[in-house]
């Protein structure tokens, strides 16, 4: 009886520590996949737009690049630790250098970014601008564009990065009969909040 009743106990205990093992892995992989989540980061970023408009027929006019500058925000949404999502809103003064060709945007980028290294990411998405400045100038209010982009980190708050962006849609009203598409390339600096 004595037996039986020791073999009970220690059985009891086994099957209370394996019931406390299963609840303990249980827990860590709730902290796992809640951890799976990065969290966001905010940021600013600016630096210098080159921009160009890429017409269907030789245009008219002279088509010199434009430089300017351009400023904007963004949140940093990790998703794990090599993608993240960033959407963004920024200024930027784009067209061709001549006066009338200037198309001013405020754009609203959304990147997925990947983590190629711990310095490196390669960020894709698409773009919408709305035209600032002007009315009836025979430019269309909203421009389409896809985005290509490299950042480097500098440190743990600052970076680098290099994009291009390509117009997808005509910037030019219809009925003017000429087609161009906007395209730039922004080099500029961010940092991290």
């Amino acid at each position: 009886m004595k037996k039986t009743v020791l073999i009970i106990i220690l059985l009891s205990f086994s099957f209370y520590g394996f019931s406390q093992e299963e609840e303990s892995k249980d827990s860590k992989e709730t902290k796992s996949e809640s951890s799976t989540f990065q969290g966001v980061k905010f940021g600013i970023r600016g630096g210098l737009t080159i921009s160009n408009l890429d017409f269907d027929d030789v245009p008219t006019m002279t088509n010199k690049h434009r430089n300017s500058f351009y400023i904007g925000f963004f949140a940093d949404l990790g998703l794990s630790k090599t993608i993240s999502i960033v959407p963004e809103i920024q200024f930027s003064p784009e067209g061709a250098k001549a006066e009338v060709l200037h198309l001013d945007y405020i754009q609203a980028p959304i990147l997925i970014k990947f983590r190629l290294s711990e310095k490196i990411k390669l960020g894709v998405g698409p773009q919408v601008g709305l035209k600032v400045h002007k009315e009836n100038d025979g430019v269309k209010n909203f421009a389409y564009s896809g985005v290509g982009a490299i950042e480097y980190k500098l440190s743990h708050m600052i970076f680098t990065d290099v994009r291009y962006t390509y117009g997808v849609s005509d910037v030019f009203d219809d009925n003017l009969m000429i087609s161009a598409k906007n395209t730039s390339v922004q080099i500029g600096v961010g940092y991290r909040f």
